[in-house]
């Protein structure tokens, strides 16, 4: 039997695993590589942590990842407080399940505290002091944690190094009673310009990870872009290719309209989304907005008449199956 992998909120709770729509792990709330994020979280500002929840739920994200890396000299100290924060803010916000993304042990232990539900933990490696303090963490707090393949010797551009690492990590965690469907491995995207057949090498480890280790995937997709243009056209290929391979979540942005589009069909073509209804009322949604905006109306307006069609639609299939 395929494994789940259930994470929760305190009113959802979200599956991961095969036979279920791919699942959107929002990746906005991070300030590493965004100045003013970082300045303002620094600052006590949460307003655009705030904002970015809203609309990478509204654009499609199940489950948001909360990240308070902010390039201080003292992370031990200022961390667990910002993340904290970070994390109220969010699900003051919005009701969907946390991803809790720290290098920083007492901000990992800080945001498993703050979480509503059962979060995800983002990541244990396998090195072995990682490992020694971040497992007891996850089973402690009844968490799931994604398993990052990489150890002491560094990131490997070999695969089969990496299912090895990935293979010790859910061994480790079984012996602090965590399951494997509770484990996310990450089997490392690297980018497709440096290391050619990266693409590939993903979907032979998805593969081998689900019939070999009993767990689900997951990776941060962007990252097989890295360094090329177009990135956006990169991104959306890759993951309507590890949705294929049996991929069923990923750390990504919902905001490019691509990417969502991407998932959305390749969930339809894995017959993922029933009577194709989330596809249609996806593109009825979109067709709306653009005629809103020729109109100069808000688009807030225009798609509530193409949804109630969409209910209205699936209403008359159920009568028809009934």
């Amino acid at each position: 039997m395929s494994p789940q992998t259930i994470i929760k909120s305190p009113h959802k709770s979200v599956i991961i695993g095969a036979g279920h729509p791919f699942v959107i792990i929002g990746e906005r709330i991070n300030p590493t590589g965004r100045k003013m994020l970082a300045a303002e979280m620094l600052a006590g500002d949460f307003s655009r942590v705030r904002a970015d929840a809203i609309a990478q739920v509204k654009a499609g994200a199940q489950i948001l990842d909360v990240n308070a890396g902010l390039g201080v000299a003292n992370p031990h100290e200022v961390e667990p407080a910002v993340i904290t924060e970070a994390i109220r803010i969010v699900q003051e916000v919005v009701d969907v399940p946390i991803c809790i993304d720290s290098s920083v042990l007492p901000a990992l232990a800080a945001g498993l505290k703050a979480a509503w539900g059962k979060p995800i933990v983002n990541s244990v490696t396998g090195e072995e002091d990682r490992m020694e303090k971040v497992l007891p963490l996850v089973a402690e707090y009844g968490a799931a944690v994604i398993a990052v393949s990489n150890d002491e010797s560094g990131i490997s551009y070999d695969p089969n190094v990496r299912f090895e690492v990935a293979k010790k990590i859910v061994k480790r965690a079984e012996s602090y009673g965590i399951p494997p469907e509770d484990v996310l491995i990450d089997p490392l995207a690297m980018p497709a310009g440096a290391v050619p057949g990266a693409g590939r090498q993903i979907v032979q480890m998805v593969r081998r990870v689900h019939e070999e280790l009993g767990c689900n995937t997951t990776c941060g997709a962007s990252n097989i872009s890295f360094g090329l243009p177009n990135r956006r056209a990169v991104n959306a290929t890759f993951v309507a290719m590890i949705i294929a391979a049996g991929m069923s979540c990923a750390i990504t942005n919902p905001l490019e309209a691509e990417i969502v589009q991407a998932i959305r069909a390749a969930d339809l073509l894995m017959g993922h989304d029933e009577n194709c209804m989330t596809w249609i009322q996806m593109q009825r949604q979109l067709a709306a907005q653009a005629a809103a905006q020729a109109a100069g109306q808000t688009p807030e307006g225009a798609a509530a008449a193409p949804a109630a069609e969409a209910e209205g639609r699936r209403a008359r299939l159920r009568r028809r199956e009934g």
